[in-house]
């Protein structure tokens, strides 16, 4: 399995963006997908969660503005990103958890939210 992520760019504060995560298989069976970005040391902290059974999860920081999504006929995760303001200028990463493939990384996409 591989997870190709794209859709970053330079976009000003209050502007949007949505980032495409393909994957290079079949997304229908993957339990958990998600949206990363760099925190602290080394880790990478959870941005949005979609489940298989049709739930999310987002981090307090981008409730009301980010909306995951997945689209299976397509192989595709999605981050529609909204109302973008300087601190979510970063690299995000998308990430593919099943039983049979484990943990899967994307490689990153860079967002700047800049004027």
């Amino acid at each position: 399995v591989q997870l190709q992520a794209s859709g970053g760019g330079l976009v000003q504060p209050g502007g949007s963006l949505r980032l495409p995560c393909e994957a290079s298989g079949s997304i229908s069976s993957y339990r958990l997908m998600g949206w990363y970005r760099p925190s602290s040391g080394n880790e990478r902290e959870l941005v949005a969660l979609s489940t298989n059974d049709g739930g999310t999860n987002y981090a307090d920081s981008v409730k009301g503005r980010f909306t995951i999504s997945r689209d299976n006929a397509k192989n595709t995760l999605y981050l529609e990103m909204n109302n973008l303001k300087p601190e979510d200028t970063t690299v995000y990463y998308c990430n593919a958890f099943g039983s049979q493939i484990g943990s899967v990384w994307g490689q990153g996409t860079q967002v700047t939210v800049s004027s």
